[in-house]
């Protein structure tokens, strides 16, 4: 990875979904803008607040989808990543960073 640049996986997949009560989403409903959890697998020297195995809030209008061992990922820059939820704070932090 180069510079600011943080390669991630992302968590969900693009199919159906469950909401919390149960009820299934087909794939094919229309959503407003929602933001999209991933977990970071790479990240550049340059990156400061994000290490791998992170969990990224980011915009999935803002991607860049790159294919690497017949796997899909997306390529962001730190600057587009809204989120970083993180097991390394204190122990009374909620574990997100805005």
């Amino acid at each position: 990875m180069l510079h600011d640049r943080v390669l991630v996986r992302q968590d969900g997949g693009e199919g159906e979904r469950r909401s919390t009560a149960g009820i299934v989403i087909p794939a094919t409903a229309s959503m407003g803008r929602r933001l999209s959890w991933a977990t970071a697998v790479g990240v550049g020297p340059n990156v400061r607040s994000i290490v791998v195995g992170d969990r990224v809030l980011y915009d999935p209008d803002d991607r860049s989808e790159v294919e690497l061992h017949g796997k899909d990922y997306v390529l962001l820059r730190e600057r587009d990543v809204h989120a970083v939820a993180a097991d390394r704070v204190e122990p009374d932090d909620t574990g997100l960073y805005l």
